[in-house]
């Protein structure tokens, strides 16, 4: 069955309802595996995949571009780029680069990006983070010179407040200039603010998509982590931690009740109550496993009745 696909903004670009996180390419999936992974994600009818410049400068010998290379690598093999829709990022601090929204470092990242994806085209560029330093009219020139170039289809924003997203938005309708046509936020059924009350109506007045990041609480969502110790020698589990207080189990339960009565998992639950929020084009989730990512696509064949979403949503209440 053919999945159905969601607009991302006004951009043209349609993606089905769930995004592959790259941040794990090079990094907890090495190469053969992350091409079996995209490989499996992609014939399964798939086609959102995300990743950055500096996926994966975190990891001790590297020095990003990383996943990157492994995607180009994955395209030049496969022969797929024309069925796929790539986002990566620019602004975050890189080596070689710098970090920051300038012209400069725009078209320099964007250049480098191209080289290492082996490809023509960036379908989605996001700009990673927000630059105070760098006025908005400058970046925005710099990304609409972009896409007037055939290099980038489309721009996005990701880790911006909803006060500096308008503020884009109104100088991009002011100026002719390429809009931000995608907001890629931290949003998940643990962490709803400050989407719920800043950013998603700003998205949903201006006709944005939405590509968030952490669907899964870093896979807190999934059940796995459930005490202390289940987060020792993970590579997220500093970062888990802090989910494991009374609301955190109290999602997890209700996570555990509803996927028992539909006959799925935690995971998908999880994902699909992120892909029935009306503002949600495409949730963001990582896998290192043909089985982990078999996992996440049921969600999007996973309908929750409103019985189920109510149990979350009360569950979830801050």
């Amino acid at each position: 069955m053919a999945l159905p696909l969601r607009p991302l903004g006004r951009s043209g670009l349609q993606v089905a309802p769930l995004c592959f996180g790259g941040n794990v390419f090079g990094w907890t999936a090495d190469e053969a595996t992350s091409h079996a992974l995209l490989d499996r994600f992609v014939g399964a009818g798939f086609n959102f995949i995300d990743t950055a410049n500096v996926y994966s400068t975190w990891v001790p010998g590297h020095l990003g571009g990383e996943s990157e290379s492994v995607i180009g690598r994955w395209l030049q093999r496969s022969g797929q780029r024309d069925r796929v829709v790539i986002a990566s990022k620019v602004g975050m601090q890189m080596p070689g680069l710098g970090a920051g929204l300038k012209r400069a470092t725009i078209e320099r990242g964007v250049d480098d990006s191209l080289r290492r994806l082996q490809t023509d085209r960036i379908d989605l560029y996001y700009a990673h983070v927000d630059d105070p330093g760098t006025p908005l009219d400058e970046s925005l020139a710099a990304f609409d010179g972009l896409v007037k170039a055939g290099k980038v289809r489309a721009i996005g924003a990701s880790n911006f407040s909803a006060e500096r997203l308008e503020q884009a938005l109104i100088i991009s309708a002011r100026d002719s200039l390429a809009r931000f046509e995608c907001l890629q936020p931290q949003y998940n059924l643990i962490d709803r603010e400050p989407y719920e009350s800043t950013l998603g109506p700003v998205c949903a007045r201006h006709g944005l998509g939405v590509a968030n990041y952490y669907a899964l609480a870093s896979g807190f969502l999934s059940g796995k982590y459930r005490r202390l110790e289940d987060t020792a020698g993970h590579a997220r589990g500093a970062r888990v931690k802090q989910y494991l207080d009374a609301r955190g189990l109290r999602i997890l339960d209700a996570l555990d009740a509803v996927a028992q009565r539909l006959h799925s998992t935690p995971a998908a639950v999880a994902l699909a109550w992120l892909m029935a929020q009306p503002t949600v084009s495409a949730p963001i989730a990582s896998a290192t496993s043909i089985a982990q990512l078999d996992e996440l696509l049921a969600a999007a064949h996973l309908t929750l009745d409103a019985d189920a979403v109510g149990a979350l949503d009360a569950a979830s209440a801050a």
